[in-house]
């Protein structure tokens, strides 16, 4: 079995892009992947993952777990989405680590799949944006406390992603950024269908129609029926340059709730965060989505 987890982050457009999975779930199904409702396996994953902290999994684990899920439907690949597979918002941050949890959950979970290829799909977000969106959800009242005195400038996602494939080293990572996403929304599903580059999908410019005008995305589809033998990275010049022009101001800012913080220290953690995505595409076993 091919196992895809996605993990979010959170607020990196989680919920939308399962719905995009939905969206294409018969399709899948003819090429033998299952997308499987979210109500069937969050459960049970969160209950699983309590087990496994405690003890060796059972023998029978693992076949119950996807009967439970499958319900008799055949797959060679499974993909499921649990945005608190890690912990919840308010907790993501701990001892300067995002999602600490993660490299013990992951390695819990190669246990009960020891023979199986499990892969992670994680976006990544800048910093500057993530911890205050984490922190709007949170019950302390300043970002110092929230982050339990670690430095927001000592955070990095490659640690996050080191100490994940440190832990569980069978386990291939697939990351992009936030950011990107209306640039490679299509290729993040293609990616995690085991479809090839350029097969179509069902919603391949969900999130562009969103932060797109009316207008713009008229044109934009009118652009790509008069050019169809454009390849994706020509596909993506051409949207980041509709962006530029039609992209609805509204849906694409940001007002951070970040007590203490200037636009000085998001610009210095937007450089320190870029940097370090240089260093996350280095990484083995990491494949990196960019635009």
């Amino acid at each position: 079995m091919q196992l895809v987890l996605h993990a979010g982050a959170h607020f990196t457009e989680e919920e939308r892009l399962v719905r995009c999975l939905l969206r294409n779930k018969e399709d899948f199904s003819r090429r033998g992947v299952a997308v499987p409702g979210p109500g069937k396996y969050r459960t049970l994953l969160k209950e699983t993952l309590a087990a496994l902290q405690d003890a060796q999994p059972a023998e029978d684990a693992r076949e119950v777990l996807l009967d439970l899920i499958l319900d008799d439907e055949n797959a060679d690949r499974m993909i499921l989405s649990h945005m608190f597979l890690f912990g919840a918002p308010r907790a993501c941050v701990r001892n300067g680590l995002i999602y600490e949890a993660a490299p013990a959950r992951l390695a819990d979970l190669s246990r009960l799949f020891v023979h199986d290829d499990i892969e992670l799909f994680l976006a990544v977000r800048n910093p500057g944006t993530f911890l205050p969106a984490l922190f709007e959800n949170a019950p302390q009242e300043d970002m110092n406390a929230f982050l339990r005195g670690a430095d927001p400038f000592a955070i990095r996602w490659s640690d996050t992603i080191n100490a994940i494939r440190t832990a569980a080293p069978n386990i291939s990572i697939t990351t992009w950024c936030f950011e990107d996403m209306p640039m490679i929304w299509a290729q993040i599903i293609r990616e995690m269908g085991g479809l090839e580059h350029g097969e179509k999908i069902v919603g391949g410019f969900d999130l562009l129609s969103d932060i797109m005008s009316k207008e713009g995305m008229q044109r934009f589809r009118t652009y790509l029926k008069s050019h169809p033998t454009m390849t994706e990275m020509q596909k993506r010049r051409v949207i980041a340059a509709f962006l530029d022009k039609f992209a609805i101001e509204d849906e694409i800012e940001e007002e951070l709730n970040a007590p203490g913080w200037s636009e000085e220290t998001i610009d210095a953690l937007t450089d320190l965060y870029e940097e370090d995505m240089h260093h996350v595409a280095r990484i083995p076993g990491v494949t990196f989505i960019a635009p």
